[in-house]
């Protein structure tokens, strides 16, 4: 799956009602982060608060941002990287959805996009992009977590509400390494292309 780009659905997956999550919230700004590997500018790998047992593990990498969540095998901690072409970054407060009975079964985190002018190959606020990345969240008897869908946060008039909705409708079923990650709700122009990059 190394190199497998999103692609668009205006669709959202749906079987069905289904009960809805609860959420948490919990900051992983980068002070409050553990550092593991950093060569300052060029890249980093960190640990940062999760919720309960589940941790967060941060990637950077030339300007680029990815994030995974919960118990995640070694294959997808090192060699895992979900972002988005152009440079990143994510915002500090993760969503979590919590099912009944306790167990996060997905995120929610916002990504700021320095979309470039096609003019001068420069980044500029005007063309920022936002978007609510959906990530599964990876359990002690799987290993596995990954980006499972997007919502374009400036092209939807709530795209919170969306992005919830895959969190509990499309993670918690989402095959990682299988499975396409797409865009939910309407896709504006600056909701760059994603690179999802994961073991094979």
């Amino acid at each position: 799956m190394n190199g497998k780009v999103a692609c668009l659905s205006l669709i959202l997956v749906s079987a069905g009602p289904a009960m809805a999550n609860d959420s948490a919230y919990v900051d992983v700004s980068r002070d409050k982060c553990k550092i593991i590997v950093e060569e300052p500018g060029m890249y980093a790998l960190m640990t940062c608060p999760g919720h309960g047992d589940y941790p967060v593990h941060f990637k950077e990498y030339d300007a680029r941002q990815s994030f995974s969540f919960g118990h995640i095998n070694k294959r997808y901690l090192n060699d895992a990287f979900e972002s988005f072409f152009p440079f990143n970054h994510a915002g500090t407060m993760v969503e979590w959805r919590v099912a009944e009975g306790g167990t996060p079964v997905a995120t929610i985190l916002r990504w700021f996009i320095e979309n470039p002018d096609p003019k001068t190959g420069e980044s500029v606020p005007a063309l920022e992009g936002q978007v609510l990345v959906v990530s599964k969240v990876a359990q002690k008897d799987d290993g596995k977590g990954c980006v499972a869908g997007y919502v374009d946060a400036l092209a939807n008039p709530d795209p919170n509400a969306v992005a919830r909705k895959v969190a509990d409708e499309v993670a918690p079923t989402f095959r990682c390494g299988v499975d396409q990650a797409t865009f939910h709700g309407k896709r504006g122009d600056k909701a760059a292309e994603p690179n999802n990059e994961l073991p094979d």
